[in-house]
């Protein structure tokens, strides 16, 4: 792998990052809690184990 393909997928794993941790943050609180089951505040820990694994 060269170094350009390296830094392309690190760029789009931080992008998806992100992302996932913006719309995760976002969710209404009431929602996340009572539906999905998750804290808004551990926005940034879903979205790390979603993203990288």
């Amino acid at each position: 792998m060269t170094a350009f393909t390296t830094l392309r997928t690190a760029l789009k794993k931080r992008a998806a990052y992100a992302r996932t941790k913006r719309e995760l943050a976002n969710v209404p609180h009431a929602l996340a809690i009572e539906d999905l089951g998750f804290y808004t505040g551990d926005a940034d820990k879903i979205a790390h184990k979603a993203v990288y694994g």
